[in-house]
């Protein structure tokens, strides 16, 4: 058995949410894309990848991330709107957007990023963006097909979710995808 996990930060998304998203991904996956698209079952809201992390921290790091966010109350959001990462030139990932109380969402994820900061776990040097992954692309594709698919989505939005429980996922990498499994969770109540 390996010393360390592959680990993450996130929170779950509720069944709506996830038909949501699926009927976006069936979108993008209309126009036959060359991505390698994620489960919609497996889609978080990621408020921090931690990377490979020692078995034996596995309780540290959930008291740091419970101490991170116990006066933090749950947060609305939803999903709104599609996007890629770095740009739309050169795609390598495709996201939905989120709305609500990101500013709120934002103060989650800054507090958990700064208490496992002191455990010796790197800031993540670009500002976090709430985004929900649908796929990652394999090779290069029409900017302009990638814009016409996200006019399409451009005015989707969700009803709102509430956001109120935070996990520590384990990440398995397997060739039929990742398989996640709860670490821990902590209820926000703020």
């Amino acid at each position: 058995m390996p010393d360390t996990i592959r680990t993450f930060i996130a929170f779950k998304l509720p069944k709506n949410i996830i038909s949501s998203i699926r009927e976006i991904q069936n979108g993008f996956k209309s126009y036959a894309f060359n991505a390698r698209w994620l489960n919609p079952e497996n889609i978080h809201l990621t408020l921090k990848f931690l990377g490979d992390i020692n078995y034996a921290d596995i309780k540290k790091v959930s008291e740091t991330i419970i101490n991170a966010v116990n006066s933090h109350p749950p947060v609305s959001l939803g999903v709104k709107g599609t996007g890629v990462f770095p740009g739309i030139k050169h795609p390598r990932v495709i996201w939905v957007g989120l709305t609500g109380q990101i500013e709120k969402l934002v103060g989650i994820q800054d507090d958990i990023e700064k208490n496992l900061e002191k455990l010796g776990f790197p800031r993540e040097k670009r500002p976090f963006r709430g985004h929900l992954t649908l796929g990652r692309i394999k090779e290069k594709i029409d900017p302009k097909k990638l814009m016409d698919v996200m006019k399409n989505f451009e005015k989707f939005e969700s009803e709102l979710f509430i956001a109120d429980k935070i996990f520590l996922f384990k990440s398995d990498l397997k060739s039929t995808g990742s398989v996640y499994t709860e670490l821990m969770g902590k209820r926000l109540s703020g």
